[in-house]
């Protein structure tokens, strides 16, 4: 009971010292105590006094009470729901209940059981055969939930299980080895490629439109390229290092692995079932996203197990995963959106600026990507950070003499999948892992920074001479 109390002081403790600092010039006084609230919140998402939904409902009702972000009741509910109308949102929860159809019919164990008795003897050989499976998918699949949460996240989640790794003390053996990489996996691809998400897409009509700039598909490749392959072929041995399994060789697993697989027997026509719904849905995901919505996809996937009798409706009410990360997600999306909504966002990006003045153009440059990066936190939609951020930096690039414009175009577009990384609502993916349960609070904001770091310093190094050379 005294840890519980000391874990809700801090962050009360944090966003009343804030709140009673002055409010800074240019910024409206709701917007300083929105930060305020905002950061309280995210402290409380960390330290868990209560469910971190809880916490998250807790920051909802207050902003929404005190009209910090609408003033007239109607509106101020309406933004307080609006989290839970967010696309992101229910294609994380119908990405949950796709796991739920793999553990039901068995077809995540059958195909975690084929991955272990090829490559299960060693983890270090599981990491990449996972980070591998991404990549392929990846310049197909403009949804990096659609692709990590709804078709690799599945399968992995039946993997641990097999090693004796559950949730809880025995996490560490191998599940959060593999919960990480293919996390970390997933941001790597989606800053490879340009139509491995749909803020990437998004990101280069903003640079057209904004500074007249044009990015084609080979481009983007052609220029992330030498940080691509560095970041993704050393991922799984860093991430090795950084956080290691305690099962690092297991010899009697993979033949113990095949005699289960005998066991199984012939597939069944629920697994075929299963078999053929996520085809369909890979197909639309990577060939269909001009025709239907990434999340009316999954949401079709869903009702289509429920049809067929993979799942029942008493299955999705018992889940408590996915209900838990539907309100943890639901409620950080509409937290994150009301930063942009008060103003702050833009006050904090025109600061920045301001104080740059008289540096080399260079260093503007790689200090306002940096900008860009880390103020995602403050963002669960790469989306919205995207859609508020984004045309400020290019603008401000475009106003600062020196700049190239195309190559800091580049780097800020390059910037959007690695960030993903940082927090457990940086991307639609990271609340599908984070809830695995695998990855404790305290050991994903810890992660999140040190590989968030060290992502944004590959790509600065390598990335910045390289562009210069090349000159896109």
């Amino acid at each position: 009971m005294t840890m519980i109390r000391w874990r809700a002081l801090i962050p009360i403790s944090v966003g009343i010292a804030i709140i009673l600092m002055p409010v800074p010039d240019g910024l409206k006084p709701n917007g300083w105590y929105y930060f305020a609230i905002f950061v309280a919140t995210i402290i409380g998402v960390i330290l868990e006094p209560i469910s971190v939904p809880g916490v998250g409902i807790i920051g909802i009702v207050l902003t929404s009470s005190l009209g910090l972000v609408e003033s007239k009741p109607g509106d101020a509910v309406r933004w307080a729901l609006s989290g839970f109308s967010n696309t992101t949102v229910w294609l994380v929860f119908a990405a949950f209940i796709f796991g739920l159809g793999y553990e039901k019919t068995g077809l995540g164990k059958r195909i975690a059981l084929a991955l272990v008795k090829t490559l299960g003897g060693k983890t270090l050989g599981l990491g990449y055969a996972i980070c591998l499976t991404d990549l392929v998918l990846a310049p197909f699949t403009p949804s990096s939930t659609a692709r990590s949460g709804g078709m690799i996240y599945p399968v992995v989640r039946n993997i641990p299980g097999l090693y004796g790794s559950e949730t809880g003390d025995t996490a560490r053996r191998i599940g959060s080895y593999i919960m990480w990489t293919a996390l970390a996996a997933s941001t790597i691809t989606s800053s490879m490629f340009s139509t491995a998400g749909a803020p990437n897409l998004l990101a280069l009509a903003l640079v057209q439109k904004a500074v007249h700039v044009e990015i084609s598909w080979l481009d983007w490749f052609l220029g992330f390229l030498p940080a691509g392959i560095i970041l993704f072929f050393s991922l799984p041995f860093l991430i090795y290092l950084i956080y290691p399994p305690e099962i690092k060789i297991s010899k009697e697993i993979p033949p113990w692995a095949a005699q289960q697989l005998e066991k199984m027997g012939k597939i069944s026509s629920q697994e075929v079932a299963m078999v053929l719904l996520v085809l369909l849905a890979a197909t639309l995901w990577i060939f269909g996203s001009s025709i239907i919505d990434a999340t009316l996809v999954a949401l079709m996937g869903v009702a289509l197990m429920l049809i067929l009798r993979i799942i029942t409706w008493d299955d999705i009410l018992g889940y408590k995963p996915a209900w838990n990360n539907l309100g943890f997600f639901g409620t950080l999306v509409t937290m994150a959106d009301g930063l942009n909504r008060v103003g702050f966002v833009t006050w904090f990006a025109k600061a920045a600026v301001a104080l740059l003045a008289g540096i080399p153009p260079i260093i503007i440059m790689v200090i306002l990507v940096v900008i860009y990066f880390v103020a995602h936190y403050m963002f669960a939609s790469n989306t919205a950070h995207v859609t508020a951020i984004l045309p400020v930096m290019l603008v401000a690039g475009d106003a600062l003499p020196g700049i190239p414009l195309k190559i800091f175009a580049m780097l800020l577009c390059y910037s959007i999948g690695i960030q993903g990384i940082i927090t457990p609502y940086a991307t639609g993916p990271s609340p599908v892992y984070y809830g695995s349960g695998f990855l404790p609070p305290k050991d994903f904001w810890i992660l999140g920074a040190i590989f968030g770091f060290i992502f944004l310093a590959v790509m600065l190094v390598i990335e910045v001479p390289y562009l210069t050379v090349l000159k896109p």
